[in-house]
């Protein structure tokens, strides 16, 4: 199954975290800077470590130079996983 999410970018942050806003809008909180792409790998590695998804099931499809990014995830059950995350 693929899902697409909308996600916000809050870069140079003192803490990694994500912040669920609804079922598929996100804000993500990184410490790196938007530099040769370090940005996006965090993004990508916190977003996979919230989700306790593999990093290579998720890839930016739009935004890539944007706080504002659509990501797309295949996993067979991540319709249920995020279904089950709480605000």
């Amino acid at each position: 199954m693929i899902l697409k999410i909308f996600v916000k970018a809050k870069l140079k942050a003192k803490e990694e975290c994500v912040k669920k806003i609804d079922e598929t809008h996100f804000e993500v909180f990184v410490k790196e800077p938007p530099i040769e792409g370090r940005a996006n790998r965090a993004i990508i590695e916190t977003l996979a470590e919230f989700l306790n998804l593999p990093k290579s099931s998720l890839q930016i499809i739009s935004g890539l130079t944007s706080k504002q990014k659509m990501i797309q995830i295949q996993n067979p059950n991540i319709k249920n996983l995020v279904g089950q995350i709480k605000i």
